[in-house]
């Protein structure tokens, strides 16, 4: 079967640069799905997309779709025909649907049978349903209408190259009648660039000033930003998102070096930072040190014969906003950052829950409270705590929202506050998602964790719980972040002490009754989560849940440690065990017995599991106690064999009382063991 490379190429106004991207893969994945359901075989496919252009490249595209055969079954002969031979609504229903007479219908088999061969369209007939589907299929939010014309779309079209080989698909779209006459750049080339063959679409719109692949403007503006940045001994900034917007945003990239005064280098660099890649699109230059350097480089759009022009024009641009951050700044810095405080008192965090001084105030007393017991200084994090919200009250992050705890550590420095302090401020907030920064001092740990609790205690304590996906106050990132921090710290942390505290700051707020279960059962459940991500079982994580272990360190360390035994030959069969010890120690009748007494032994297999158990409780309980649980495990799988032994040859419920009371004591004195790490028995 012969075989053309197909083009379609939409020309628009510039189109959404945050959502170029997503609209050329659907455009491309339209097409594609449209292809597939006409049976059209091709070899390769190649997006394009530019700020006024999506195209699509099909190579090798079948001409013709292969002849189909259509084979319905209706319904049985007994049900198509009654007593007489005539026919029912059953089968004239059939033949309707086939849309045939019902003398067409085959009826010599046990059911009513209709085969059609449809002969294969020829694609050129084919494509324009199957691009018009894939443009009205697109993910756009809002479209517009322009002019007087009722069809809609992201932006304003201008116009369609539609070639299948030398041939124009005749079609019309979206106001626009096909043919092969693309635009090049708007200033180097506004004629009009005649596309001689798909093939050619690339290289015939580079000739008119026009990169019509998003990754090659993509890595030739980022190769053409490093070199520059070398060349002016910096390192660019150059997050992901921003080098996307901007090859959006151009169809000729030229990377230019513009410069602003040193003095606004006085500011915090953040605030610089933020105001040049988020309002501009800018990349911003480091020093060695990490330190911004007085220069940017723009991405202009044009091959200017004076790109001084250009430099100038952007380096004007962008100083009234420096000169907004350092206005700011200097503002900000007229009084000390405590201060803010006062404008807080009347700041409402939550109607039930008070105003933002308030919670501050809540923070630094219970940062206060788990600082010590973390490693940190009680006076710093309470200090830290106080001045955790000061800094929402500033100028600076009035205009820079992003700068909330960067604003703080600055200011805090400014007034002479301790580093850890001043660090808090801004840590309070880490990690600020999935995999992001931790805390690095002790005293910012103590912050972030009590920030994240008391939002916890008191949005819960209100009853305003999260549901589904509803969870207006993020208690779902705070429960991760609080145990991140504990965990990947190794910080030691009794949450059900710290929890209790927490809940009793609130007062007359909140409901307190079953409110720190509620809220420790939350925490622990965001663990789950965690380990199934990990791949490890969720029967290891309930295992060592049903525990009940007040610390997240020490959670996480007893799963790790089930997770490894797992893994052990002995594992499953002492899980079984455990299970079935489990189970008669439930039907026991009265208490059991504290103490084994050896008297009422009567079986050799008796005496080899309790001296096993002797030994094993001597070696495993300072590992227990030290929270070598792995090693304790390891020990424990070695009870293997005295524990098959034993049920092997002894009756657990004998008819003499004391000496079934003894076993119970026995087996429950080995369940205790396993206990010290987790409840085996559990094990899936």
């Amino acid at each position: 079967m012969s075989a053309h490379d197909f083009l379609v190429e939409l020309g628009t106004e510039e189109l959404p640069p945050k959502a170029l991207n997503t609209l050329a893969d659907a455009f491309m994945a339209g097409i594609e799905k449209g292809l597939q359901a006409a049976g059209l075989t091709y070899s390769a496919k190649q997006v394009y997309a530019a700020p006024r252009r999506l195209a699509v490249l099909i190579t090798q595209l079948a001409t013709e779709q292969p002849d189909r055969s259509v084979n319905l079954d209706g319904p049985p002969r007994q049900a198509a025909f009654d007593a007489e031979g005539n026919p029912t609504q059953a089968a004239l229903g059939f033949a309707k649907k086939c849309g045939v007479d019902l003398s067409e219908i085959d009826q010599s088999g046990p059911k009513l049978r209709y085969s059609q061969s449809i002969p294969g369209k020829p694609t050129l007939s084919l494509l324009p349903t199957i691009v018009e589907d894939s443009l009205n299929d697109l993910p756009i939010p809002k479209r517009m209408r322009w002019g007087a014309r009722k069809e809609e779309f992201v932006r304003p079209t201008q116009w369609l190259v539609m070639l299948f080989g030398d041939q124009v698909v005749d079609c019309t779209l979206l106001a626009q009648t096909s043919g092969r006459e693309s635009r090049g750049h708007r200033f180097h080339h506004p004629d009009s660039v005649r596309i001689t063959s798909p093939a050619n679409y690339a290289s015939d719109l580079r000739a008119a000033y026009v990169l019509a692949d998003f990754n090659e403007r993509r890595q030739l503006i980022s190769k053409r930003v490093e070199e520059l940045a070398t060349q002016h001994e910096g390192t660019a900034i150059v997050p992901p998102a921003l080098l996307d917007e901007v090859t959006a945003l151009v169809e000729w990239p030229v990377p230019l070096v513009c410069s602003f005064e040193e003095r606004f280098l006085e500011v915090p660099q953040e605030a610089l930072i933020t105001t040049m890649q988020d309002n501009q699109k800018y990349f911003c230059l480091l020093d060695a040190e990490g330190k911004l350097l007085p220069r940017f480089i723009t991405v202009a759009n044009i091959d200017s014969k004076d790109p001084s022009q250009i430099v100038h024009g952007n380096e004007k641009v962008v100083r009234p906003r420096l000169t907004d951050a350092e206005f700011f700044f200097k503002q900000d810095k007229k009084q000390k950052l405590e201060t803010f405080n006062q404008r807080l008192q009347n700041v409402v965090f939550q109607a039930q829950l008070g105003t933002v001084f308030d919670k501050a105030e809540r923070v630094s007393k219970l940062a206060a409270f788990i600082a010590p017991r973390i490693g940190g200084d009680a006076q710093r994090a309470a200090r830290a705590g106080l001045l955790s919200k000061c800094d929402l009250a500033t100028e600076m992050v009035g205009e820079f929202p992003e700068m909330q705890g960067v604003a703080g550590y600055y200011y805090a420095l400014a007034d002479g506050e301790p580093e850890d302090v001043a660090l808090a401020l801004n840590e309070q907030y880490m990690p600020r998602g999935a995999g992001a920064e931790l805390p690095g001092t002790l005293t910012g740990a103590a912050v972030a964790i009590a920030d994240k609790l008391d939002t916890l205690v008191g949005i819960f304590g209100i009853g305003m719980l999260p549901t589904g996906s509803k969870d207006p106050y993020a208690l779902r990132r705070a429960a991760l972040g609080i145990l991140r921090i504990l965990i990947e710290k190794k910080l030691d942390l009794d949450l059900v002490k710290t929890v209790q505290f927490a809940v009793a700051q609130f007062g007359v707020k909140i409901k307190p009754a079953g409110l720190p279960e509620q809220v420790l059962e939350f925490i622990f459940d965001r663990l789950r989560a965690r380990y199934e991500d990990e791949s490890v079982d969720v029967s290891v994580y309930l295992s060592v849940r049903a525990l009940q272990p007040a610390s997240a360190l020490d959670f996480d360390q007893r799963v790790q440690a089930v997770q490894a035994f797992r893994k052990l030959p002995e594992a499953a069969a002492l899980a079984a065990v455990n299970k079935r010890v489990s189970n008669l120690l439930s039907k026991a009748d009265g208490n059991i017995a504290q103490t084994v007494e050896p008297k009422y032994f009567d079986n050799a297999n008796e005496f080899s599991l309790y001296s096993a158990i002797q030994q094993a409780d001597q070696a495993v309980a300072p590992m227990s106690a030290s929270r070598q649980y792995n090693e304790a495990l390891t020990r424990l799988a070695a009870l293997r064999e005295p524990v098959d032994a034993f049920f092997e040859a002894v009756m657990v419920n004998a008819e003499d009382a004391s000496v079934r009371a003894n076993r119970y004591a026995l087996l429950a004195r080995l369940r205790n063991l396993f206990l010290g790490v987790a409840d085996i028995s559990l094990l899936g």
